[in-house]
């Protein structure tokens, strides 16, 4: 299988329009990739409701219904910028949607996840995140009229962004090699991250840890197979 991966692109943040992404998106089919894995973070926050839709999500689930139209099977990993996507309109738009897929190319069998919660002494951060995808905030957001959708996507930005500078001043190897190994040993091969923004390869028992490049920073969709 051929497959094709794009992770952290924060299309409407730093990665600009959607425009040169879905460039790339729609020269997929013809290229013969047959999956792609969106692996997490394609918008710089993306609620899964409908008075939240940017020009960017428009864009970008157009780029996706013309790829599974033409074949391709399309698998969304929800990242930390990522709410409720599989709860609401958009559940449909994708072959999957959840925290973690597995798909094997060339004979390599990968297991890809976002990663931002593997950092287990990062223990602020880890409540905001429970907190920021729990039931009561989904239960407050869905209700919220079209007025106070940008008070809540920028309040959301400054939470994101405000979280314990220490633990993020460095690719945390101890912890995502002990969930390697861990995962690893369930019958895979490499497990690929996203969310560092910091393309590094290291060596663990039973395989590999890949961390991607952001596609805002390498604006390169990743091949394998």
């Amino acid at each position: 299988m051929s497959l094709a991966v794009v992770a952290d692109a924060h299309l409407g943040g730093p990665g600009g329009g959607a425009a040169p992404l879905v460039a790339q998106l729609d020269e997929l089919a013809a290229a013969g990739v047959e999956r792609l894995v969106l692996l997490g973070d394609l918008l710089q926050v993306w609620v899964g409701f409908r008075q939240y839709e940017t020009a960017e999500a428009r864009a970008l689930l157009g780029a996706v219904a013309r790829l599974r139209e033409r074949g391709v099977r399309v698998d969304y990993i929800e990242g930390n910028r990522d709410f409720f996507l599989g709860e609401g309109p958009y559940a449909g738009a994708f072959d999957s949607i959840g925290s973690e897929v597995a798909a094997t190319a060339s004979g390599v069998r990968y297991l890809f996840v976002h990663g931002d919660g593997l950092n287990d002494r990062d223990r602020q951060y880890l409540a905001w995140r429970w907190l920021s995808k729990s039931w009561a905030v989904k239960t407050v957001i869905r209700t919220l009229p079209a007025a106070v959708v940008g008070r809540f996507v920028h309040g959301t930005e400054r939470k994101l962004s405000g979280t314990n500078f220490k633990h993020k001043a460095r690719v945390p190897e101890e912890a995502i090699s002990r969930y390697a190994e861990r995962r690893l040993a369930e019958g895979h091969d490499v497990l690929v991250l996203g969310h560092f923004h910091e393309p590094r390869r290291w060596p663990v028992a039973g395989g590999e840890v890949l961390l991607l490049d952001a596609w805002f920073r390498s604006r390169r969709v990743e091949r394998f197979g």
